[in-house]
């Protein structure tokens, strides 16, 4: 019980720190900066979609139109040409990611810029903002107010800026790498950020399909909104949008199912429409889904723009701004952040490329997203839960494999989620949990830290025998012995042969260990193991002792499943090293005694003596696993193969043998076959019936010709015969 509870306990903890690493700021920067990343490098780089294009001012431009090699410097009126180009080639939304707030040095390229943005009619500029914390203007007051984040949009020079269709700023975090963005900024009064207001523009044709499905789902509240998307100020209509949304967390999900219901529109539309519900309904923050490294949305030269035509550029979504081609480039304007998909030549992905991005994402509506907080936290318990139980009880070699197994398992689970649904899984805190757990259990196996969890540990229970009864107590012993170890060691080098022995101990003492046995000597090729059976109960009245007598069963029973489990773990390592190390091993049941000088246990009497010639009868019938009929009364769980009572070396009394073969349940056919065979046969040779039993022996040699008992017998038999007279 109280190692149940240890394993218990300790999956507890390991599911519990899973959960605390996650929901601290280190767990969110392990996963954004490791995990995230490994899922997209997994992943690799995908397609962009058509619909959006980047005009880049770049060096190979500036050279092309021999302007100024920082493009803030170039003629507004070039801008102003572009914008008519693009507008003439039909492009459905225009953003520049240069910010006009200055005047120009000649006023004429103003107002040529802005007639231009006029005239186009879907021309959104892009606005700084600017930073404000109130905790450092109280202090220049002196006066104490509540302390708050303000932010606000820069001004654009007038004349520009009042021409445009819409202004929206773009921030990003100051973080190592950006992985996301701001959909609405709430220190800077829910104002939208630049992908939702293309979005709203980009979407303008669906306005009345829009309005008429917010009518069904909550009638009244349409009369809140324009009647007309081109008597709208984009900006007003958002942010009534907004508010409507995130004050009726319903009203999103009618709407989808009015939308779902609605056979007038296309399914492009449909997705366009889900796309704005999920937008106005969602959370500010979006972890943006790079398709690859810089440039992987359609780019061209800002000198090539000039000369578009409508099939390259009609209906696209045109983003102009700084994007070099070049780290060099870069370093002339910095305009770019590292990212998942930042090239190992230092080049960066821009951030007018960010902004064509998160639109993109916003367009297909497939941005990454983790799963709920609750769906994450119960991933992170129940696998460290699992994992802290299941390094307890394997044995090193199979925790290490399940470990590994379950790193791959999971991370391939994680890759698909991310690659099909774009769903992010956690990553790394999982892995080290794996560690974790696996270094908790082998620190718990080296110090023998029992005791912290209600165990006495061995010294202590060991001590007790000694001191409350004399040393004498019942149980199971188990002894084992290499076959031909005296040869081994003579043709081995003597490193080389210690070495092995010490991976054949180790192999040798876990499956000891999981079954709550104790190894108590392992002296050159052998080792003795023993189970101790719990003793009577002193404070039980006699009258009830019969009543009350601790069943033997336990011990037993444990102690057959190690020998099982013993067995299958040599033939494992035998199958891993060269030269192999057959083991034999015995098994006996009874009183025993244990004494300690200078600090060392030694457990001796009848029983181990006897458990050592059981073990040794292995030599005679070719077999690896034998106990005696002590060990096996009272159990059913396994298949076992009598093989008769025989006179030990050193007793006076005959012991009954059996073959331990395998766990019952699992046993094969052929098993099973052999032992009800190999019972008759038995019973025949018992009978002195030689020629019936020799005619058994024969059939189980056509079906296992290296069966040592079989071989035994039958050579026994043959003997038999032929000391029978002439006739008989």
């Amino acid at each position: 019980m109280a190692r149940g509870l240890k394993y218990f306990f300790l999956g507890i903890f390991t599911g519990l720190l899973g959960v605390t690493i996650y929901l601290s700021p280190a767990g969110l920067w392990l996963e954004e900066r490791f995990g995230l990343s490994a899922l997209f490098q997994l992943r690799g780089a995908i397609k962009a979609p058509d619909e959006v294009v980047v005009v880049a001012l770049d060096q190979q431009s500036a050279t092309q139109l021999k302007l100024h090699v920082k493009p803030r410097l170039w003629p507004r009126n070039i801008h102003a040409r572009l914008i008519d180009q693009l507008a003439a080639a039909g492009a459905s939304a225009i953003i520049f990611d240069l910010i006009f707030d200055t005047p120009s040095d000649i006023p004429e390229q103003d107002e040529e810029l802005a007639n231009a943005i006029k005239r186009a009619g879907n021309v959104l500029l892009v606005e700084r903002l600017d930073y404000q914390d109130s905790g450092s203007l109280n202090q220049l007051d002196g006066i104490t107010y509540q302390a708050f984040i303000q932010e606000g949009a820069t001004q654009l020079l007038p004349i520009i800026g009042e021409a445009a269709k819409a202004r929206a700023p773009f921030t990003l975090p100051k973080a190592e790498r950006v992985h996301h963005y701001w959909t609405f900024k709430s220190y800077a009064g829910d104002i939208a950020t630049v992908p939702v207001v293309v979005l709203q523009i980009y979407s303008a044709g669906l306005y009345g399909d829009f309005v008429r499905l917010l009518n069904s789902a909550e009638p009244g509240l349409s009369t809140q909104l324009p009647a007309r998307i081109d008597e709208a100020d984009i900006e007003d209509l958002i942010l009534t949008l907004r508010n409507l949304y995130t004050g009726n967390p319903r009203l999103a999900s009618k709407m989808k199912e009015d939308l779902d219901r609605d056979r007038g529109l296309k399914p492009e539309e449909k997705k366009i429409l889900r796309s704005l519900l999920d937008l106005y309904a969602g959370d500010q923050i979006r972890y943006l889904n790079f398709y690859g490294p810089p440039r992987s949305i359609t780019t061209i030269p800002y000198y090539q723009a000039l000369q578009a035509d409508r099939k390259s550029l009609e209906g696209k979504v045109v983003f102009v701004g700084f994007s070099g081609a070049t780290q060099s480039e870069q370093e002339i304007v910095r305009d770019d952040y590292p990212t998942v998909f930042s090239n190992p030549d230092g080049l960066y992905i821009s951030g007018v490329e960010i902004a064509a991005t998160a639109f993109a994402n916003l367009l297909e509506n497939k941005p990454v997203r983790s799963l709920s907080l609750i769906g994450n936290l119960s991933i992170l318990f129940l696998l460290g839960f699992a994992i802290g139980m299941a390094v307890q009880i394997l044995s090193t070699r199979q925790t290490i494999v399940l470990s590994l197994s379950v790193i791959l398992v999971y991370t391939f689970i994680a890759y698909s989620f991310f690659k099909h649904t774009l769903i992010w899984l956690p990553v790394i805190i999982p892995a080290l949990l794996v560690l974790v757990a696996l270094m908790l259990a082998w620190v718990l196996k080296i110090l023998k830290l029992e005791g912290f969890i209600g165990k006495s540990g061995p010294a202590r229970e060991l001590d007790a025998i000694i001191d409350k009864h004399k040393g004498m107590f019942s149980g199971a012993c188990l002894t084992t012995d290499i076959a031909g170890y005296t040869t081994l060691s003579e043709t081995m080098n003597p490193s080389d042969l210690e070495k092995l022995m010490t991976n054949y101990r180790t192999v040798l003492r876990n499956p000891i260990d999981q079954h709550h046995g104790r190894v108590m000597d392992t002296t050159g090729d052998s080792s003795l193991s023993i189970w101790i059976k719990k003793p009577d109960n002193p404070n039980v009245p006699k009258l009830f002792q019969p009543i009350k007598k601790t069943p033997n069963s336990a011990e037993k029973l444990r102690a057959c499943k190690a020998a099982l489990d013993l067995n299958a773990a040599i033939m494992r390592f035998n199958k891993l090293h060269n030269p192999p190390l057959p083991t034999r091993i015995g098994l006996h049941f009874g009183d025993m005694s244990l004494n300690k000088s200078d600090g060392t246990y030694r457990v001796t009497g009848d029983v181990v003596n006897t458990a050592n010639r059981i073990q040794s009868a292995n030599k005679i019938f070719k077999t690896r696993i034998l106990l005696s009929s002590d060990v096996i009364e009272e159990l059913d769980d396994f298949l076992v193969r009598p093989l008769g009572s025989f006179q030990l070396p050193g007793r006076t009394k005959p012991v009954a043998l059996f073959e331990l073969i395998a766990y019952r349940q699992s046993a094969s056919r052929q098993q099973l076959w052999l032992c009800e065979i190999f019972i008759k046969a038995l019973n025949a040779y018992q009978l002195k019936q030689w020629t019936e039993a020799s005619q058994y022996f024969y059939d189980i040699l056509r079906e296992f010709p290296s069966d040592g008992p079989t071989h035994h017998f039958l050579s026994l038999c043959l003997q038999h015969e032929n000391d029978l007279p002439s006739g008989s």
